[in-house]
C-alpha cells in the first residue's frame, strides 16, 4: 500500500527511496576566499576555479587543493587499468601517451593529475586524482591502439574504473 501525506490541497507520495548525488568527499563545500593558492603544487583559485597562475599573488590564502588532498591520503577518483601482451611488447609508447593525455587534461584543469602509475608483467595501473583522466586515457588507447575498452562508474560515488585491453 502506498503511504501518503496531506500537504494543503495535494498528497504527496512518501514510499519512493530517494538517492544521493554523486559523493566526492574531496569537495570543496565552501566558497574559497580569492586569491588561495595550493602549498604544494602552486595552482591557483581564481575566479571561481582552480587554474595556472604564471605569478601567482604573494599575499594568497592557502589550502590543499582537492587533487594534492587526494594524493596525500593516497585515495584515487579514478584509475585506468591496461593489460595484455600488447602492453609489454609497447610499454614506452603506451606510457608516452599516458603522459601526453595528463599534459593535455592538466593544461586545462590542475585538478585532473595522475597519482601513480604502477607496472606489472602485462598489467599498467594507472591511478587519477579525478574521472575525467581515466577516460580520456581510456579512449586514446582505443583510438590509438584499438583493443576492448570498458567503464565502470561506482554507484552513488565519485570513482570510474576504466579497463583496456589487447593480447597483441
Amino acid at each position: 500500500m502506498m503511504k501518503k501525506k496531506d500537504v494543503g490541497r495535494r498528497m504527496l507520495r512518501q514510499d519512493r527511496m530517494l538517492r544521493e548525488h554523486v559523493h566526492d568527499p574531496y569537495k570543496t563545500r565552501l566558497k574559497l576566499e580569492e586569491p588561495t593558492i595550493c602549498p604544494d603544487c602552486r595552482a591557483v583559485f581564481h575566479q571561481g576555479r582552480w587554474q595556472w597562475e604564471a605569478h601567482p599573488p604573494a599575499d594568497a590564502n592557502e589550502e590543499l587543493c582537492q587533487a594534492c588532498h587526494r594524493t596525500r591520503d593516497k585515495y584515487p577518483a579514478g584509475t585506468a587499468t591496461l593489460t595484455g601482451g600488447f602492453v609489454d611488447a609497447h610499454k614506452e609508447e603506451i606510457l608516452g601517451l599516458v603522459r601526453h593525455q595528463e599534459e593535455q587534461e592538466k593544461g586545462e584543469h590542475p585538478l585532473n593529475r595522475i597519482m601513480s602509475i604502477e607496472e606489472e608483467p602485462g598489467r599498467i595501473v594507472i591511478s587519477t586524482t579525478d574521472i575525467h583522466l581515466p577516460r580520456r586515457i581510456g579512449e586514446a588507447m582505443h583510438n590509438a591502439y584499438e583493443g576492448d575498452l570498458d567503464f565502470r562508474y561506482e554507484e552513488e560515488a565519485y570513482f570510474l574504473r576504466v579497463n583496456w585491453t589487447r593480447e597483441n
